[in-house]
């Protein structure tokens, strides 16, 4: 597996432990809809969580919260209508980012940001 998708998936396992220590559930994991895909989806209460994960390991050309792309928030939103409507969600939603960076010493930073989009 290349460096890239070895850090994608670090940063997704540690999203995921990050927001089971907070007390959400993680639901799924790189949930796919036609061309959309949503790293995790979790649930806390009464609210869903749609998760858009971005790991970083040079902060160089920015932070990783910074790369999601408009393109990519139309995207999720898309799997995201989808998945509520097969599931027959009728609570609230939301929608985060979770910015995973490593410095070179290899210690990861997570930072949750909620309601990153609408």
């Amino acid at each position: 597996m290349a460096q890239h998708n070895d850090t994608g998936k670090m940063g997704e396992d540690l999203a995921a432990r990050y927001l089971q220590e907070k007390g959400y559930q993680v639901l799924e994991r790189n949930y796919r809809h036609q061309q959309s895909e949503i790293d995790l989806i979790a649930k806390k209460d009464k609210m869903l969580l749609f998760v858009e994960v971005k790991t970083r390991s040079n902060l160089s050309f920015g932070n990783p919260e910074e790369f999601v792309s408009y393109t990519k928030v139309k995207l999720i939103k898309r799997a995201a209508e989808h998945y509520i409507y097969a599931k027959d969600w009728h609570f609230d939603v939301r929608f985060d980012v979770v910015a995973v960076s490593v410095s070179p010493a290899g210690t990861p930073v997570v930072k949750h940001i909620e309601d990153a989009f609408y």
